[in-house]
C-alpha cells in the first residue's frame, strides 16, 4: 500500500473511532479520489458524452456522503462504494440517453478490449449493467470484481482488499468474468 493510501486509511479509522476533526481532513481527500475516478471513467467515454466530470463527481459525492448507515472502513472500502455509485450514475445516464433516442444507434465495443481497467470508447454502460446483473445471479463475487475494476478503477490488490480475497482470486475472477461478459454481450463463444 502506498504511503498516501495508508494515511487515508488511517484517517478513515480515526474518523470511525470518533475523531470528528478527521472528517475535515478526510473530505478533501475523498473528493480528490472521486475526481480521479470520474476523470478516468469519462476519459474513456465517447467524445460527445453529455455527462461532465464535475457532474459525475458531485453526484457520486452526494450519494456517498448521504449514506448515514455506512461505516467507512478504509480507502479501498470507500472506493468500492464509490465504484457502485459511479456505475449507477453512468448506467442511469446511458439508459436515459438510450430512452431519449428510443434505443437507436448505440455503438458497442467488445469487453475484450477492456484488458486493463479503463473502458473502451463507446462501451454501452446500460448493456454492460444488464450483463453484470445476469452474472451476479451466477457469481456475485465475479460481478463485484468487474464492478470494482471496471467502474471503480481499483487495482487487483485494492479489489482483493475490498472483497477480502487474495489477489490471485481476483485475477482469476476478472479473467473468467470478462470472458463470460464478452460472450453475453456479443453472442460469440471465443474471446
Amino acid at each position: 500500500m502506498r504511503q498516501d493510501q495508508a494515511e487515508t486509511t488511517g484517517v478513515f479509522l480515526n474518523y470511525c473511532g470518533g475523531d470528528k476533526d478527521a472528517l475535515n481532513r478526510l473530505l478533501p481527500v475523498l473528493y480528490e479520489e472521486l475526481r480521479v475516478l470520474a476523470r478516468s471513467r469519462l476519459r474513456q467515454e465517447r467524445p460527445d458524452h453529455t455527462l461532465q466530470t464535475t457532474a459525475l463527481i458531485h453526484e457520486a459525492y452526494v450519494r456517498l456522503i448521504d449514506q448515514r448507515q455506512v461505516t467507512w472502513q478504509s480507502r479501498s472500502h470507500f472506493l468500492g462504494i464509490a465504484a457502485q455509485a459511479m456505475r449507477r450514475i453512468l448506467v442511469d445516464h446511458a439508459r436515459a440517453r438510450r430512452a431519449a433516442k428510443r434505443g437507436g444507434g448505440a455503438v458497442l465495443s467488445p469487453l475484450e478490449l477492456a484488458i486493463e481497467v479503463p473502458a473502451p470508447d463507446g462501451t454501452d454502460h446500460a448493456e454492460l449493467d444488464d450483463a453484470l446483473l445476469a452474472l451476479e445471479k451466477l457469481d456475485v463475487q465475479q460481478a463485484r470484481v468487474v464492478e470494482l475494476r471496471f467502474f471503480g478503477g481499483l487495482t487487483v490488490e485494492e479489489t482483493a482488499e475490498v472483497i477480502g480475497v487474495s489477489a490471485t482470486t481476483v485475477k482469476r475472477d476478472w479473467a473468467v468474468a470478462k470472458a463470460w461478459l464478452y460472450r453475453q454481450m456479443t453472442g460469440k463463444s471465443d474471446a
